[in-house]
């Protein structure tokens, strides 16, 4: 019953998450500069380059809906783009719609994280895992 409701929570707040990041409006703050976006934002194949060499640090979560252990660490990326808005800037990228980026970067298995520090690939971590875990691999390039 438990493992059931946490499911459902899980569900909803995916739902949200993609409703919510679809907007053109964190979108073009996001790329332009403006303030800073507090949750990730949605990226496709035609705008991943820009995002990227827009900002110093992006970690850009490859994902699809499908996938369970993309939505276990779907609510570590929101905090942590919450966390780090204006210091690093955190997207997703949905694998099934944006394959030309997903085939570029090797994309085997999902989630995969890709780490760009200064518009070049510098980190790719794969699978999800807590927070402890992964805040320091991808914290340590802000310096």
């Amino acid at each position: 019953m438990e493992d059931e409701e946490l499911e459902r929570i899980r569900q909803k707040r995916l739902r949200e998450m993609i409703a919510k990041s679809s907007g053109k409006e964190d979108e073009d703050r996001g790329k332009l500069g403006g303030s800073a976006p507090t949750r990730p934002i949605e990226i496709t194949d035609a705008t991943l380059r820009k995002a990227v060499e827009s900002h110093p640090v992006v970690v850009v979560d490859c994902w699809a809906s499908w996938c369970a252990p993309c939505r276990i660490l779907s609510p570590i990326i929101e905090e942590l783009a919450q966390d780090y808005a204006g210091k690093m800037l955190f997207a997703k990228l949905n694998v099934d719609e944006n394959r030309e980026r997903a085939l570029e970067y090797g994309i085997m298995s999902i989630p995969t994280l890709l780490v760009f520090k200064g518009g070049k690939l510098v980190d790719r971590i794969v699978g999800a895992m807590p927070r402890s875990m992964l805040e320091p691999k991808i914290t340590r390039y802000l310096q």
